[in-house]
């Protein structure tokens, strides 16, 4: 849907035009994968697709209606419901979870006529949840006069899908809609929220997003036990050797202290975030020096170790970068996002980009016998009001 037939879709529902509107991106991580609860880089970038919001100030300053043309049903929400999260659909969690952030900190979110667009693939790993979060926060955010930074923001999204959503995800997601730049991804230290804008100069190659279109069903409850495996095999290694994090160690110092770790399957776990986080640092290093074709092998030793070592892909996720990764023309493929499902991003020759798409996704159909979507990934800015 363009901004004109949502426009009209707005007049419809509630019989008055909006007052604004906003978006903010959903996004995909380029390297850099569960490297940010762990402490450590990470290297995405803002989509240019996402979340719009369109809004208008209600009669009953009690309460704020939320619609979506992407699920149903709709919903009043008031401040009693805010403790019976057990009434509201998994997508309304995630807006009134930044609501509860914002009158925690004493401003009065109610009052609103709201209408939810998304054009991120939902359960496809390009967070399509932070864009809901990012755009209800930038949203109040300005209609409230409440003068949050950016950051501030990003860190708001991230406690409201932490408490309140109870997806215990580090900040990446929220940070990249919040602080995105057209051409160009963010190498951010997710420890210290230090972070620098890379311009994104891949002369002759694109990337290329393919969706297993396979839901995650499994990732939220994996993804904060892969959390709880990492902060166990930290807590254990901590003992001899203090550290706020498993990404403060290089993978020498990992390989030093790793027999601390007793179990097996944890020390895994904690192996893929420390070499995660050192790929992330090579891979970028790689970028400034032109040298797209060791940013691509970066991206196939980082698929591997999360099949091998964290085990968050799957025969899907497999599949389209195992096989992406055969084919003329592409330098690198690996699943983005929490895994489980979702997708994949891959450097491929530009000139490529058709035979790639049609042969990948013919492998893919015979194979797993899901039909895969192929997106070139156009890098957009931040979240922002639109009109």
């Amino acid at each position: 849907m363009n901004l004109d037939e949502l426009k009209q879709g707005f007049q419809e529902i509630y019989g008055q035009e909006a007052d604004a509107i906003y978006f903010a991106p959903g996004r995909v991580n380029l390297i850099g994968e569960h490297t940010d609860y762990n402490g450590g880089y990470v290297f995405p970038c803002a989509l240019n697709f996402g979340t719009y919001l369109l809004v208008s100030r209600r009669k009953d300053p009690r309460d704020t209606r939320f619609i979506t043309y992407n699920f149903q049903p709709s919903l009043i929400l008031n401040d009693r419901l805010f403790t019976r999260k057990m009434l509201l659909t998994s997508w309304m969690k995630y807006p009134a979870g930044v609501m509860k952030e914002f009158r925690d900190a004493g401003h009065d979110p109610w009052g609103f006529n709201t209408l939810f667009y998304g054009n991120v693939p939902y359960g496809a790993g390009l967070s399509s949840s932070a864009s809901v979060e990012m755009v209800m926060a930038i949203m109040l955010n300005d209609q409230l006069g409440a003068g949050l930074s950016p950051q501030d923001l990003a860190l708001a999204c991230q406690r409201a899908e932490n408490d309140y959503v109870g997806m215990k995800s580090g900040i990446m997601d929220q940070f990249v809609s919040a602080m995105g730049q057209k051409d160009h991804a963010i190498l951010l230290d997710c420890k210290t929220l230090d972070f620098e804008r890379v311009p994104l100069e891949m002369e002759g190659y694109s990337l290329v997003i393919a969706n297993t279109n396979k839901r995650r069903e499994l990732a939220g409850s994996k993804y904060n036990e892969r959390r709880a495996e990492c902060e166990e095999a930290a807590r254990q290694i901590n003992e001899a050797r203090p550290l706020q994090a498993l990404c403060d160690l290089t993978p020498d110092e990992f390989e030093r202290y790793a027999g601390l770790v007793t179990n097996e399957t944890k020390r895994r776990r904690a192996r893929h975030a420390v070499t995660e986080n050192a790929r992330v640092k090579e891979a970028v290093a790689a970028l400034k020096a032109g040298d797209s074709r060791r940013f691509g092998q970066l991206m196939n030793e980082s698929h591997r170790s999360l099949k091998e070592d964290y085990e968050v892909t799957g025969v899907e996720l497999d599949t389209l970068a195992e096989e992406a990764q055969k084919l003329p023309g592409v330098l690198g493929s690996r699943m983005t996002g929490a895994g489980f499902g979702g997708c994949t991003v891959s450097l491929v020759e530009t000139a490529a980009i058709p035979s790639f798409t049609g042969t990948l996704g013919e492998t893919y159909k015979q194979r797993v016998g899901l039909t895969a979507e192929f997106y070139v990934a156009a890098i957009g800015d931040g979240a922002s009001r639109v009109e």
